[in-house]
């Protein structure tokens, strides 16, 4: 499941880096729960070819967080932001990134 929600977090931050194809195919099955055969019935495919372009689609999320860093680095920020103690600059900062 950890992993799951990982790659949703990437595909947030990175989704419109992929192809038209390897978006359909990972929102119908990270998004709405569908499984590889379906996903291959909806757009006349064959399982494996659905399993490919996921598994590519990952890996790209991946590949560009490993490059890129850009979740982990909202992470570094956002912790930052917690640890200032005054308020009125906190919530101008958070103001500032949102």
């Amino acid at each position: 499941m950890q992993t799951r929600n990982y790659l949703i977090i990437l595909y947030d931050y990175y989704g419109e880096l992929l192809n038209d194809e390897s978006k359909k195919y990972f929102e119908d099955y990270y998004f709405d729960n569908l499984s590889l055969g379906e996903i291959a019935n909806n757009y006349g495919v064959s399982r494996n070819a659905v399993h490919k372009r996921i598994k590519t689609a990952e890996e790209k999320l991946l590949f560009y967080e490993e490059k890129l860093k850009l979740n982990e680095k909202d992470k570094r920020i956002n912790n930052k932001i917690k640890n200032i103690k005054d308020e009125k600059i906190r919530n101008e900062v958070e103001n500032i990134l949102n």
